[in-house]
């Protein structure tokens, strides 16, 4: 095959992955996104901020539950070329998740012989539930059924939806209505993809003959979950930060403000599936660090365009987004986008240790990010509150993204374009503009202005990107 039909044959594909995927993530997110402003109407803030801490603990007990099988299950079934090998990976991935939840049961039911927790039993539910769901569409993703992966995940924020009108505002729960929702949502999204693709019925087996495989998955996964209890400390105990020196309802309007912004983070997560299978594939090629560049690049231009532009049409509709008790946390939302921003470019250096099956070397520069993060919170948030968490966000981004640009020379080799530069400069001068204006007629002229720049220096790459997804159309 010739290097140009190579080349078009990876954009064919890596645009219909993209395709799949923002079907999925935005028609979901969507969901998501029209949840704020009724949660913000119907459950006040205080409660609002005890749900978020939940969901923080619910989301640093996922690695433990699973062993990480989100990851392990998708990365081998990824290389699996026989339905044997596809069943034993399933089937692992099943008893580990089994074990588990009668392990959370048990210690639920300790807990609660010793400390009265209000909800407990309704977030264990969410736990178990929620970690089932993560390595099931993840099996099903590894499997080859992206439409599946995408129809569940569009069922489960429809679920959260409709559940949530149900009962946070017809039967008035409050927070206990919000959980009730997000655990019936999965419930049937699970059940969707069990009548769809029938997983436990094709590739379940009862004695499986395991070989190295199941070491092999260990291997691989085990170094994932330290690495991910340290991101769960850099992305999250900023909740338990602020709950701790501001109180519960300075964290509801953390919360409020992050949720928003992170539309963004669903555009860098359609990129990162699609680009995570495109990576894994593409990896051993002849010209992969050109190709890793240019994906690079791309979607650096792409991301800080995007994220300039979101950000301040954002402000400009953030009065009849939120109620009026949330307003004020319109002024945290450029530098979050700018924290996601370096968050989603981590991601992709991250993809190095996928590719080589390396993910013991993910824990060093973690841990350093780990750190730095615990350290600044603590010391910035008492002096200049909500400001102080946002400032660690990025600064701990930052020296990870350094880290990894550096670290990831072993793997492939990236080379930094000029024309990137010129969103870089548009991101630091719309970051001084947000924070020394609030005029509207600033936020349309840096819409309309960026929008042209994003047209007008659009590289070449992605021109043809659009021009033959155009044509195919």
């Amino acid at each position: 095959m010739s290097q140009e039909n190579l080349q078009q044959n990876r954009t064919t594909r890596f645009l219909k992955a993209i395709g799949l995927y923002a079907i999925g993530n935005l028609g979901s997110k969507l969901i998501t996104f029209l949840m704020v402003p009724l949660y913000t109407y119907y459950v006040n803030a205080s409660d609002y901020g005890f749900y978020d801490i939940c969901l923080t603990l619910i989301f640093f007990a996922i690695p433990f539950m699973t062993l990480q099988m989100r990851d392990g299950a998708f990365r081998f079934l990824v290389d699996a070329d026989d339905d044997k090998r596809r069943s034993i990976v399933v089937t692992f991935a099943y008893r580990v998740m089994f074990v588990s939840s009668i392990v959370a049961i048990i210690v639920g039911g300790c807990v609660e012989m010793f400390v009265s927790v209000q909800y407990l039993w309704l977030a264990i539910l969410l736990l178990i539930v929620m970690s089932f769901y993560e390595v099931v569409v993840q099996i099903t993703r590894g499997l080859g059924n992206t439409v599946s992966f995408v129809g569940a995940g569009i069922i489960s924020s429809l679920g959260i939806g409709v559940f949530s009108v149900v009962f946070v505002v017809f039967f008035d729960m409050g927070i206990e209505g919000v959980f009730i929702a997000n655990i019936l949502a999965r419930v049937v999204a699970l059940g969707y993809i069990e009548i769809k693709d029938r997983i436990i019925c094709r590739y379940l087996v009862a004695k499986p003959d395991y070989g190295t495989i199941r070491n092999e998955i260990l291997k691989y996964t085990l170094p994932l979950i330290p690495g991910l209890v340290f991101w769960w400390i850099i992305g999250s105990t900023d909740r338990l930060f602020i709950e701790h020196y501001l109180g519960l309802s300075a964290n509801g309007l953390y919360a409020v403000a992050f949720r928003l912004v992170s539309v963004l983070q669903v555009l860098a997560t359609i990129f990162y599936q699609a680009w995570q299978e495109t990576a894994l594939r593409q990896y051993d090629s002849d010209d992969r660090d050109k190709f890793f560049s240019d994906m690079f690049n791309n979607y650096l231009y792409v991301l800080l365009c995007v994220s300039i532009v979101f950000v301040f049409s954002l402000r400009m509709c953030y009065g009849w987004l939120v109620s009026e008790e949330f307003s004020t946390s319109v002024q945290y939302l450029y530098p979050m986008a700018v924290s996601v921003v370096l968050f989603a470019l981590v991601a992709f250096m991250d993809m190095g240790y996928q590719c080589a099956k390396d993910t013991k070397r993910t824990l060093p520069a973690i841990i350093l990010a780990a750190v730095i993060n615990l350290v600044l919170n603590f010391t910035l948030i008492r002096y200049i509150g909500l400001w102080g968490v946002v400032t660690t966000s990025i600064v701990t981004y930052l020296v990870l993204l350094v880290y990894r640009i550096y670290d990831m020379r072993r793997y492939f080799k990236l080379r930094l374009y000029k024309r990137s530069m010129i969103p870089v400069v548009l991101l630091l001068v719309g970051f001084v503009l947000y924070c020394a204006t609030t005029s509207m007629v600033i936020d349309i002229i840096m819409v309309a202005f960026v929008s042209l720049v994003f047209i007008f220096f659009m590289p070449e790459e992605i021109k043809a990107m659009l021009m033959s997804k155009i044509r195919r159309t």
